[in-house]
C-alpha cells in the first residue's frame, strides 16, 4: 500500500510540480533543452569515478553512524511503523515487481526535482554552496521519518548533491541515489539488514 500511496500521492506530484516550473521557465526563457537544463548528460569517466566514490562514501558512513547507533544507543529504528518490513517468503516475491515501478518513480523524481530543477536554480542564488542548501533541505523533505534514518540519511543527502554539482551533471545523482536505496531495500527484503 505504501509503494501505492507514495507513488500517487508524494511522487507523482513532486514529477508534475518539477514539469511545470520547468514550463514556465522554458516560456520566460527559450534557449535551453530539457536535457541541458536538467543536466541529463551522458557520464564519462571522470563522472563514474565521482559516483562510484560517492556511491562507497555514502556507504561506509551510512553503515558507521548505523554501527555507532547500534553501540551506543541500541538497535536503531529504520523505519515508520507502517513502513515495516519483513523479509519475503517464497509466497511474497511479487512484491519485488510491485517494488520496482515505485523504485523507479522514487529515484527519478527526486533527481529530477532536487537536482535537475532545483539545485541548478540553487546555484544561481547560493553559488558553490548550493549543494549543502539542497542536501539541507533534501534531508527536511524526509523528516516524517525517525530520527535515526534521518541521522543515517545525512551522508547520502550531502555527499550525492555535491558531486551533482560539482559534475555539472544530474545522472550520478541518480545512479548513487538508485544504488543506495535499491541495496538498502533489497538486504531488508532478503532479511540481511
Amino acid at each position: 500500500m505504501w509503494f501505492l500511496a507514495a507513488s500517487t500521492v508524494l511522487f507523482g506530484p513532486l514529477l508534475l510540480i518539477g514539469v511545470l516550473l520547468l514550463y514556465r521557465e522554458r516560456c520566460a526563457v527559450k534557449r535551453w533543452s530539457w536535457g541541458e537544463r536538467l543536466r541529463f548528460l551522458p557520464m564519462n569517466g571522470g563522472d563514474w569515478l565521482w559516483t562510484i566514490g560517492g556511491l562507497a562514501a555514502v556507504g561506509v558512513l551510512t553503515g558507521g553512524i548505523g554501527a555507532a547507533h547500534w553501540m551506543l544507543l541500541g538497535e536503531a529504528k529504520p523505519h515508520l511503523s507502517f513502513m515495516a518490513f519483513e523479509p519475503l517468503t517464497s509466497g511474497r516475491y511479487w512484491i519485488l515487481a510491485a517494488w520496482l515501478p515505485f523504485f523507479v518513480l522514487n529515484i527519478v523524481g527526486e533527481e529530477f526535482m532536487w537536482r535537475g530543477v532545483v539545485l541548478p536554480r540553487q546555484e544561481v542564488a547560493f553559488g558553490g554552496k548550493a549543494w549543502l542548501v539542497n542536501g539541507t533541505i533534501w534531508l527536511l523533505f524526509h523528516a516524517a521519518f525517525p530520527w535515526q534514518v534521518l541521522l543515517m540519511l545525512v551522508p547520502i543527502t550531502l555527499i550525492l548533491p555535491y558531486i551533482a554539482q560539482r559534475r555539472r551533471n544530474t545522472c550520478p545523482g541518480v545512479v548513487i541515489h538508485a544504488g543506495f536505496g535499491g541495496m538498502g531495500f533489497l538486504a531488508l527484503a532478503f532479511g540481511l539488514a
